[in-house]
C-alpha cells in the first residue's frame, strides 16, 4: 500500500494534483504539434474547390480554416473540461451588438408591474375604416363635385337628444356605402369615438360629404354635419352651424318640441340661417302610441304649428320675413319619415309614388298622368277628396270623411305596417307583390322590425325627398355666402376680400374660417376643419393663421405662417385625400394647428398688406361654462404631461376653459356634469395618459347690485394729478338680454342706431344714450354698460375723451373680476359723473388711469348693495301621468332647492312635462337621483 495516498489519520487523499501552469504548458505543446501537422498536409482538390469548407456525414457544412488562432482555440475547446456554469449556449451581447452601450445596475429599480420588454402600444380611441369603403359613386366623382358649388349644400342636423339625427345619417350612409349592414343593430356611423358608442349619444359634431341623388336622379354633394343633441354639448352645435348655409331641425313625432329643440332653433334664427323640418319616428305613433290615422294627423299638425309659433315669436324681422320662414308640408320644407326604419318622404315625393303607380295606360290615356306637384299641394290641411267629382275641396263630402293627408298618406302607411306585422308569409307575399315589392325567401324569416325596415325602404326608395327639400329650401354656398359673410366677417364689407367671399370666388384671395379641431389617431396633434369662403387652398401652400386676437395694423401678434401639409374631406370614419379645395367647400387641413386654440382665420401668406384680411367673428355660444373642477396629477413628476393634456383639451372642446387659480390649482370649466366627465376621460385616456386627482366640483357665481350707489365714489391716480368719480345702478334686464343677443352692439351698429333703440325701446334720455362708452367685460356681448354722465360745463370733455380708452379698459377689467370674489359682474350700469384730468399727457397715461378706473368702479359697486348671483339650470322632466311618479319628481326637486315653473300634459302622449329651475351647485347626480326615486319612469 502506497502511504502517500493516505494522510496521517488513514483518510484517502489521492495522488498529488499537478500544477495549473504545467497543464497549460502541456496543452500548448499539443496545439503546436497539431498546427505543424495541419500545415504539412495539403488540402484536397474538393476542399480547395469548396473554398475551405467540407461536409460531414450528416450533410452539415464544417469550417476548416487554417488560422492558427482558430485551430488553437478549437483544440482547447474540444479537449478542455468546462464546468456547467461556465458553458456558453448563446453568443454574448457584445458579439451580437458590438456598438451597443452596456449598463449594469446593482439593483433592479423597475417595478414588477412593468414588463421588461413592453409590448407595442396600440392607441384605439375611435372607429376607423381599415380600407377605403366601396361607394355607390366613384371617389373621383366626389372630388370633381367640389368644383361646382351650385350642386352642393352645407347643412347641419340639429335637434333634441335621441330624436334620430345620427340614425338618419346612418340611413344616408347605408344608401351610399356598398356594404352589408346589420338590419337589427344601429350602426351610429358618425359616432366615431368609442365612448360615444358606449354611451349611445353623440359627443362631437362629425361631418360627412355624400353624393346623393334626388327623386329625378340628379346628384348633389351634401356636406352634412351630425351634431350632438345633449344640452351640455351645445357648443359643438354652435361651431357646426357657423360653417353651414342652413339647418335641418329633427323632431321626434312622439315627444314633439322639447326645450333643447327650442334653444337650438332660436340659435339658428339668431345666426340668420334657413330652417327646414324633419318629423322623425312617425312609426312610434303607430307602434307605441297606437294612434288612429286621424289622431296621428292632428299630432303631426300640432308639432308643426308649435314650431311655427316659436319662430314667429323669436325671429327678429318683418312680417314678410317671418312668413317666409313658415314651415308647412305643402310648401315642401317639411319631411316625414323614420330613420330607424330607413325611409323618409315629402308630400311631393309621396305624390310621385302615386304618379308612377298610376302611370297612364292604353285604357287611361285620356286621363293623362297625375300632376304630382298639384297633387302634393292638396295633401295637407283641411282638404278632402270627393270621389264622385274626382276633385279636392275644402268641404268634407261626409261628416266622418278623412282628410286628404290621412286618406292618401297615412292610410297606406298604416296598411303596410299592419300587413307586415300581422299577416302570414303567404298572404304577405301576395300583398307586397301588388305594390311592387319583391323579397327573397330568407328575408321573410327575419324578425318583424328588420322585415318592416326592408319593406319600407323598398316602398319609399332612396332619400330623394330629403335631397329635393334641401336643394329647394337651403341656398347653395354662393347664395348663402351673401347672407353669411356680413354676419360673421369683422372687416369692411366693401373691401375686395369681402366682395370675393360674398361671390364665393375660387380665384379670389384665400379666406378660410376654422371652427373645429379634430385629433389625429395618436392624439399628438390636430387637424383644422373649416370652410373655404373664397380662393383655393392647395397642398404645400404657405398660409397665415390669424387667431381670435388678431387686429390688422394694431395687434398682429396673434398671427403665424404655416405650411399646409395635407388636405382631406372628412368622412367620419375615413378621409378622402384631395389636392385642393375651392370656395364653398368644407376641408380638413393638416399642419396648421399649433397656434389655433378655438377658432381661426386662414389667409394666403402673400396677401396684399394694403388690403389686409380681418378675422371672422369668434363663436357666440348660447350657454356658458359654470361648473369647474380642480385637477392635479397623482405623481407630481407628471405635471408637464397634464399641462400638455389641458392644452389639448382646450383645443378640442369649444366651451372648455382651463386656467390656473391664484392658489396654484389647475381648473377646468365646463357646461355640465356630463361635459366635465367627458373632458376628464379624454385627459386620462387620450391626451395626458396619466392618473389624475379631481376635487369636488363647484360652480361659478356672478356679482351684481340691487340699488344705486349711496354716495359718489372717487379715486385718484398714484401721481395725484387725476381723479375719477363714478356711481353704479342696476341695469334693466331687458337691455342686458338684448346685448347678449347682439340686438344692441358696438361692432355691427353705429352710434345713431344704438341711440335710437335706447331712447325708443327703453326710455333713456338723449345724453345718456349718446354717451354709451362700452359694454363689459367684452365689447360684444357684455351685460354691463359704461356711460359718460358728465356735464360739459363741469368737465373738460376734450381731456376726458383723451383717456376714454384707458377708462374703458379699467371698467372691463373690473367687470371681468368683481370685488366680492373675483367673479364676473352682470347687469350693472357704471356712470362716470365727474373727472379731473391733468393737462399734461405724460401725467394721464394708461398706467395711471387704468388701475384708477378699476378702483373707482369697485368702490361704487360696493356702495350699491352688492349681491352674488347663483347659476340655475332649466330642467325639463318627462314623467308618466301617474300621480305617485309626479309626486316623486317634486320630492327630488325640493331636496335640491328646485322650483317648479310649469307642469302640464304632452299633447297626444301619456306623458307629463315638468319644467323646473334647479341650482347648478345642487345638480350633481340629479338625473341618477331622479330615476332612482321614480324607478326609471321619469327622465330629463
Amino acid at each position: 500500500m502506497d502511504t502517500n495516498l493516505y494522510d496521517e489519520f488513514g483518510n484517502y487523499i489521492g495522488p498529488e494534483i499537478e500544477d495549473d501552469d504545467e497543464e497549460e504548458e502541456e496543452l500548448q505543446q499539443r496545439s503546436d504539434q497539431d498546427e505543424v501537422m495541419t500545415s504539412a498536409s495539403p488540402a484536397s482538390p474538393s476542399q480547395q474547390q469548396d473554398g475551405g469548407a467540407r461536409t460531414n456525414g450528416n450533410g452539415m457544412e464544417l469550417s476548416t480554416t487554417s488560422s492558427s488562432s482558430s485551430s488553437s482555440s478549437s483544440a482547447v475547446h474540444t479537449r478542455a473540461i468546462v464546468l456547467h456554469e461556465d458553458k456558453r449556449y448563446y453568443p454574448d451581447a457584445n458579439e451580437v451588438y458590438p456598438d451597443a452601450e452596456t449598463m449594469v445596475q446593482d439593483e433592479d429599480t423597475q417595478p414588477l408591474t412593468v414588463p421588461i420588454i413592453a409590448p407595442p402600444k396600440v392607441r384605439n380611441f375611435e372607429k376607423v375604416e381599415k380600407e377605403f369603403p366601396a361607394l355607390s359613386y366613384q371617389r373621383e366623382y366626389l372630388v370633381d363635385m367640389l368644383a361646382y358649388p351650385h350642386l352642393s349644400r352645407n347643412i347641419a342636423l340639429i335637434g333634441h337628444l335621441h330624436h334620430g339625427k345620427t340614425t338618419f345619417m346612418d340611413m344616408l350612409v347605408h344608401q351610399t356605402h356598398l356594404k352589408k349592414w346589420s338590419s337589427s343593430k344601429s350602426t351610429r356611423y358618425t359616432d366615431t369615438r368609442n365612448d360615444e358608442q358606449d354611451r349611445a349619444l353623440s359627443i362631437k359634431a362629425t361631418p360627412m360629404s355624400l353624393v346623393v341623388p334626388n327623386t329625378e336622379g340628379k346628384s348633389y354633394l351634401l356636406n352634412i354635419m351630425d351634431t350632438p343633441g345633449h344640452v351640455n354639448f351645445s357648443d359643438e352645435v354652435t361651431a357646426s352651424i357657423r360653417l353651414c348655409d342652413g339647418v335641418v331641425l329633427v323632431v321626434d313625432a312622439c315627444e314633439g318640441v322639447m326645450m333643447q329643440t327650442e334653444r337650438l332653433l332660436k340659435h339658428a334664427l339668431n345666426e340668420k340661417l334657413p330652417v327646414v323640418l324633419f318629423v322623425n319616428k312617425i312609426d312610434r305613433l303607430i307602434l307605441e302610441l297606437k294612434l288612429p290615422p286621424t289622431d296621428a294627423y292632428f299630432k303631426l299638425k300640432h308639432t308643426i304649428d308649435e314650431i311655427n309659433v316659436f319662430i314667429e315669436k323669436n325671429m327678429v324681422g318683418t312680417d314678410e320675413e317671418k312668413a317666409a320662414r313658415r314651415l308647412s308640408p305643402d310648401l315642401g320644407n317639411v319631411l316625414f319619415g323614420s330613420s330607424q326604419l330607413g325611409f323618409c318622404f315629402t308630400l311631393a315625393s309621396f305624390a310621385k309614388i302615386y304618379s308612377k303607380a298610376h302611370a297612364p295606360t292604353s285604357a287611361t290615356a285620356k286621363l293623362g298622368p297625375i300632376d304630382h306637384v298639384a297633387f302634393s299641394q292638396r295633401l295637407w290641411g283641411d282638404v278632402y277628396f270627393h270621389p264622385e267629382q274626382r276633385n279636392f275641396r275644402r268641404k268634407a263630402p261626409a261628416p266622418n270623411a278623412p282628410r286628404s293627408f290621412v286618406q292618401f298618406v297615412l292610410d297606406p302607411i298604416y296598411k303596410i305596417f299592419t300587413q307586415v306585422l300581422g299577416e302570414a308569409k303567404e298572404d304577405l307575399t301576395s300583398c307586397l307583390s301588388e305594390i311592387g315589392i319583391h323579397l327573397k325567401g330568407e328575408e321573410y324569416a327575419l324578425d318583424s322590425r328588420p322585415l318592416l325596415k326592408l319593406v319600407c325602404s323598398q316602398f319609399f326608395g332612396r332619400s330623394g325627398g330629403f335631397v329635393d327639400m334641401v336643394v329647394a329650401h337651403i341656398p347653395d354656398p354662393r347664395a348663402g355666402a351673401r347672407s353669411r359673410v356680413p354676419h360673421i366677417y369683422t372687416g369692411p364689407l366693401d373691401s375686395p376680400i369681402a366682395k370675393a367671399m360674398m361671390e364665393c370666388d375660387p380665384k379670389g384671395p384665400l379666406m378660410i374660417h376654422i371652427t373645429k379641431l379634430y385629433p389625429k389617431q395618436d392624439c399628438s396633434a390636430f387637424d383644422a376643419f373649416g370652410r373655404v369662403f373664397s380662393g383655393t387652398i392647395k397642398t404645400g401652400d404657405r398660409v397665415r393663421v390669424l387667431g381670435e386676437g388678431y387686429i390688422p395694423d394694431e395687434d398682429e401678434d396673434d398671427m403665424i405662417e404655416q405650411d399646409v401639409t395635407d388636405l382631406w374631406l372628412h368622412e367620419a370614419r375615413y378621409r378622402v385625400d384631395v389636392d385642393k379645395a375651392t370656395a364653398g367647400n368644407w376641408v380638413l387641413i393638416g399642419g396648421v394647428d399649433p397656434s389655433i386654440m378655438k377658432t381661426a382665420t386662414i389667409t394666403s401668406a402673400n396677401i396684399d398688406d394694403d388690403e389686409p384680411a380681418h378675422i371672422f367673428r369668434p363663436l357666440k355660444f348660447n350657454t356658458t361654462s359654470v361648473m369647474k373642477v380642480a385637477v392635479e396629477p397623482i405623481n407630481p413628476s407628471e405635471l408637464p404631461k397634464m399641462l400638455d393634456g389641458l392644452r389639448k383639451i382646450n383645443k378640442t372642446y369649444p366651451l372648455a376653459v382651463t386656467k390656473v387659480e391664484e392658489s396654484g390649482e389647475h381648473v377646468i370649466l365646463g357646461t355640465g356634469e356630463l361635459y366635465l366627465d367627458c373632458i376628464l376621460h379624454d385627459l386620462r385616456k387620450m391626451y395626458a395618459e396619466i392618473e389624475i386627482k379631481v376635487d369636488d366640483p363647484v360652480v361659478t357665481f356672478s356679482e351684481t347690485v340691487v340699488e344705486t350707489s349711496s354716495i359718489k365714489c372717487f379715486a385718484e391716480t398714484p401721481n395725484k394729478r387725476n381723479k375719477l368719480t363714478m356711481v353704479v345702478e342696476p341695469l334693466e334686464k331687458q337691455i342686458a338680454d338684448d346685448i347678449l343677443n347682439e340686438e344692441i352692439s358696438f361692432g355691427t351698429m353705429d352710434t345713431k342706431s344704438r341711440t335710437a333703440i335706447l331712447q325708443k325701446k327703453y326710455g333713456w334720455d338723449l345724453l345718456a344714450s349718446r354717451n354709451v362708452w362700452a359694454f363689459g367685460p367684452d365689447m360684444e356681448g357684455g351685460s354691463n354698460v359704461l356711460v359718460d354722465d358728465t356735464i360739459p360745463g363741469e368737465v373738460n370733455k376734450a381731456l376726458l375723451g383723451s383717456i376714454r380708452e384707458s377708462v374703458v379698459q379699467g371698467f372691463q377689467w373690473a367687470s371681468r373680476e368683481g370685488p366680492l370674489c373675483e367673479e364676473p359682474i352682470r347687469n350693472v350700469k357704471f356712470k362716470v359723473v365727474g373727472a379731473s384730468i391733468a393737462s399734461e399727457p405724460v401725467h394721464r397715461g394708461g398706467g395711471q388711469i387704468i388701475p384708477t378706473a378699476r378702483r373707482v368702479a369697485y368702490s361704487a359697486f360696493l356702495t350699491a348693495t352688492p349681491r352674488l348671483m347663483e347659476p340655475y339650470y332649466i330642467s325639463e322632466i318627462q314623467a308618466p301621468t301617474d300621480p305617485l311618479c309626479v309626486a316623486a319628481v317634486y320630492t327630488v326637486l325640493q331636496k335640491r332647492r328646485g322650483h317648479v315653473i310649469s307642469e302640464g300634459p304632452k299633447p297626444g302622449t301619456p306623458l307629463q312635462i315638468v319644467k323646473a329651475l334647479l341650482p347648478a351647485i345642487d345638480s350633481f347626480g340629479f338625473e341618477t337621483d331622479l330615476r332612482a326615486h321614480t324607478q326609471g319612469e321619469a327622465f330629463c
